[in-house]
């Protein structure tokens, strides 16, 4: 446990050398700085803009450090990380969108501000939060309607991720099932229809 002295003069040389972590709250080693490109918001910004709670925000930040030393994470470090949650198939494309719904600045990384505001949205936001959030993920080319063959393309990315070894078995045929039922469904297209008024 640090004296209140040494609060006093990390506070103060924190924001010089940036060496001080307010979200693990401790300090970085000579070896760590030179890593560490982009350190996010203050912990108290992040807990209004979120619904998680400073010991959460903590653990996340750790383990985003973790893989992502330099603050931010790229499309290729972010597929290689969401792989490991799936070991026998094929994340690569799912991973690809998520990405994309994360990357909310379009800017070709995802910081932990937007990773953890994406995820706040996700766990624990309100329903029609989630359905926005669901709907940007699903609207591949970002131009405001889902079609088929953005729906086919993302459910053959959930198909290809849960991977050949699943129980029941799938067909190839699947995802294009489950697309074609989706839009023949009537009661799903009316409750599409209504989606469009609350957006």
């Amino acid at each position: 446990m640090r004296s209140s002295s040494r609060d006093h003069s990390l506070s103060d040389s924190a924001e010089l050398d940036r060496s001080y972590d307010p979200l693990t709250d401790s300090d970085a080693e000579d070896g760590e700085l030179s890593t560490v490109y982009c350190r996010p918001e203050g912990l108290d910004q992040l807990m209004q803009q979120t619904k998680f709670n400073r010991r959460e925000l903590r653990i996340l930040y750790r383990e985003f450090k973790n893989e992502c030393p330099s603050g931010r994470v790229n499309e290729e470090t972010f597929k290689t990380v969401y792989s490991k949650f799936f070991p026998h198939g094929d994340s690569s494309m799912y991973a690809h969108f998520l990405f994309q719904a994360f990357d909310v600045q379009n800017n070709g990384v995802v910081s932990f501000e937007d990773f953890v505001s994406g995820l706040s949205i996700i766990l624990r936001g309100s329903v029609t939060d989630k359905l926005n959030w669901a709907f940007n993920l699903y609207d591949i080319n970002k131009d405001g309607c889902i079609t088929k063959e953005e729906m086919t393309d993302i459910m053959h990315s959930i198909y290809n991720m849960m991977g050949k070894h699943t129980h029941p078995s799938m067909r190839d045929s699947a995802p294009q099932e489950h697309v074609d039922l989706f839009f023949r469904d009537e009661n799903i297209m009316q409750s599409m229809h209504m989606f469009d008024d609350v957006i």
